[in-house]
């Protein structure tokens, strides 16, 4: 009997230590809703912004957040998403590494009971994306015919130019939009000989650079200039992102743009990378266009709680993803240059050490 009694008693002194344990374990709030945030990569400023910016956001507001980088690897981003379900996220805000590549993965999260929002980066060939949360993508296209439109004076009759274009990946649906919007604004120039493309080369499959690449980029920079503009200079060079203005003024400087009677040619860009803008201050790029992830979070809250509280969504237009049109919620991209460039300091985008 005494033997029974010390066993009994032992046993509740462990119960009780156990549940002190427990009692010094982190509190977790299940009835907080989940969301995920599925970014492609921290190797561009702008995803990191926007993963910091959606964390405070949905913070804020009282949500819970899973947030994964896939660095760019689609098998690593697949395997984030099922993780995010397993974790019970009711939200996934996927930025796609490859928007071509995750439909099965995507459809895993709407079996599941899962509202699927692409962010900027279109979800293709499925069924299963809710909506689609991104900038106005002809309207950036359009920033950067414009301002090539006014920095030439092509509006008052000035000319003719020469011109080049570098367009983005085929295999981003983004890059579509983008050269729409600046053929809108920059193609009937070059159809009435103002602005002249010395290469010959203007349409999408031949300008696109696949993945972005800035060594493509520069390649291809070297094959026009050599070919086509050894005794006349370039005017303009349009250009749908930073990464791909690096590789285009690593060429011009390789062949002597820069100096006073060879000056650099107006380049566009968007992304705000931080070397961009650096050759903004240094008069190598012309622009760039900001994609505020401030406007992106307030948004994208905003979205998820009116689904939340069962509110109707209405669309600013809709997006072919080649299986659906997607509702889709658009912001405005802005322009950047050296007259506002400050704006990205005052949105915690960069230091004023950062730009030094």
């Amino acid at each position: 009997m005494k033997r029974m009694l010390s066993l009994i008693l032992a046993c509740m002194l462990i119960v009780l230590s156990l549940a002190g344990c427990a009692g010094t374990a982190a509190p977790t709030d299940s009835s907080k809703t989940k969301v995920g945030l599925c970014m492609p990569t921290k190797e561009q400023p702008i995803w990191i912004a926007q993963g910091e910016r959606l964390t405070e956001a949905f913070e804020a507001a009282g949500y819970e957040v899973v947030i994964e980088y896939a660095e760019d690897v689609v098998e690593r981003q697949i395997t984030q998403i099922e993780n995010m379900l397993l974790k019970g996220c009711k939200y996934l805000v996927i930025a796609a590494v490859d928007g071509y590549a995750i439909s099965d993965a995507v459809k895993k999260a709407k079996e599941s009971g899962a509202t699927v929002i692409a962010s900027d980066r279109l979800i293709m060939n499925t069924t299963d994306v809710d909506y689609y949360m991104t900038f106005d993508l002809v309207r950036m296209g359009e920033i950067q015919g414009e301002y090539i439109e006014k920095a030439l004076g092509l509006k008052d009759g000035k000319g003719p130019f020469t011109l080049e274009i570098f367009s983005g990946s085929p295999d981003d649906p983004n890059s579509i939009p983008f050269y729409e919007g600046a053929m809108n604004i920059l193609k009937p120039y070059i159809d009435s000989g103002m602005l002249v493309v010395k290469s010959g080369q203007t349409t999408l499959d031949v300008t696109g650079t696949l993945k972005w690449d800035s060594a493509t980029a520069q390649s291809r920079m070297d094959n026009i200039l050599s070919s086509y503009y050894t005794d006349q200079k370039l005017d303009a060079v349009l250009v749908a992102a930073d990464c791909l203005a690096l590789g285009v003024i690593s060429s011009l400087n390789s062949l002597g743009y820069g100096s006073d009677e060879k000056p650099f040619p107006v380049i566009t860009g968007q992304d705000c990378e931080l070397t961009a803008i650096k050759y903004i201050l240094e008069g190598k790029q012309s622009m760039t266009v900001f994609l505020d992830a401030q406007l992106l979070s307030e948004k994208m809250v905003a979205l998820v709680s009116d689904l939340e509280a069962g509110k109707e969504i209405t669309p600013d237009t809709t997006y072919n993803n080649d299986a659906k049109e997607v509702p889709t919620l658009l912001y405005d991209p802005v322009l950047i240059d050296k007259d506002n460039y400050t704006l990205l300091i005052d949105r915690g985008f960069y230091t004023a050490d950062d730009l030094n």
